[in-house]
């Protein structure tokens, strides 16, 4: 995650576009989700993101990617970009969303 994220001054991206009614894909593991998630988000595994990448393309609304470890998703994020999905953004960490969604 980048300074200014963790500094929170990343955060006006994230709020602006779960405004706009964002579509959050957390991409840890199905366990991991259950365990804990950010309310409405959907669980598509990193390993996973390919075979829905049509799924993510329909989706009409941003997207913003979370997970545990910016690593993955960031890894996610340019998968879906050179496959063609135009607004997505990467969330950070998923404790980060839920404290911005939780903030709105």
């Amino acid at each position: 995650m980048g300074i200014l994220s963790i500094l929170g001054i990343g955060n006006g991206k994230i709020k602006e576009a779960l405004k706009r009614g964002a579509t959050v894909i957390d991409i840890r593991t199905a366990n991991e989700f259950d365990q804990g998630k950010v309310r409405d988000s959907i669980n598509i595994p990193i390993d996973r993101i390919s075979i829905n990448l049509q799924r993510i393309r329909q989706m009409r609304t941003p997207i913003i990617i979370c997970s545990n470890f910016d690593s993955e998703n960031e890894k996610a994020i340019s998968y879906l970009k050179a496959n063609g999905v135009k607004e997505i953004y990467n969330g950070g960490s998923w404790t980060r969303v839920l404290k911005i969604t939780r903030s709105i």
